[in-house]
């Protein structure tokens, strides 16, 4: 009894074993979710595992909780997956699409360099009698608009506060304590720290639209992991010294 005992768990450790060092899953169009996603490569950044999706869009890798997934296919927009459980996954990939807007010509302007007559053009009849009127309702023929150009820099600036301002609102909105916690899984000054060191900048985040806040999260703790723990704390803000 005690021998077939032990054949047993020889055979289902190993099986357990693997349960726990993979994870399964599906990959669907975005606009389409019923219909499934064949040969989309499934990468592990983490291991370097490689796998491919079958014709039905099913997918299982190698993977330990902590890893980042990357989802792949021409035509479609990379995706990545940070591992907070080893759980089935279904991704859903949206496609690369660009819409050309049509253009309705209402007028066109003809180049005075060619020789050619405007058809939609009135004809033009000079009245006799009455002498051209001289250039004088302008400076050199140039439109003077005195104050115009402070204007609109007034407006360009106020444009460009605004949209720092929404900037910030959507990091704070994606990089809280809450939400990289939930990621990361780090707690009290640890996670402060790290906030307050890999906050990404209104530049960053308006450079690589739409930004990936779960992938930079990923990111950048691969990286604060390498670091030694004595410079994983910013230093202390210096105060002035009061006249």
């Amino acid at each position: 009894m005690l021998k077939q005992l032990l054949i047993v768990l020889l055979f289902t450790i190993p099986l357990y074993t693997s349960a726990q060092t993979g994870i399964s899953g599906g990959v669907f169009d975005y606009e389409n979710k019923d219909f499934p996603l064949q040969k989309v490569t499934v990468r592990n950044l983490t291991n370097q595992k490689t796998v491919v999706t079958n014709a039905g869009g099913l997918f299982t890798i190698t993977a330990s909780k902590g890893d980042l997934l990357e989802f792949s296919l021409p035509g479609y927009n990379i995706d990545t997956l940070y591992l907070t459980n080893l759980q089935a996954k279904t991704i859903y990939l949206p496609s690369k699409s660009t819409n050309l807007k049509q253009v309705n010509i209402q007028s066109a302007r003809l180049s005075n360099d060619l020789k050619l007559k405007d058809p939609n053009a009135k004809e033009f009849k000079r009245v006799s009698g009455i002498a051209p009127k001289g250039n004088v309702g302008r400076a050199g023929g140039v439109g003077l608009a005195f104050g115009g150009g402070r204007e609109r820099r007034q407006r360009a600036k106020e444009k460009a506060l605004d949209e720092k301002d929404s900037y910030e609102t959507e990091i704070s909105q994606y990089f809280n304590e809450a939400h990289v916690g939930e990621l990361i899984k780090i707690t009290g000054q640890e996670l402060k720290d790290f906030i307050a060191y890999y906050r990404p900048t209104v530049a960053r985040v308006k450079s690589d639209s739409p930004f990936n806040y779960d992938f930079y999260i990923a990111q950048s703790y691969q990286a604060w992991l390498k670091l030694p723990a004595d410079q994983r704390k910013l230093p202390p803000i210096q105060k002035l010294n009061k006249n």
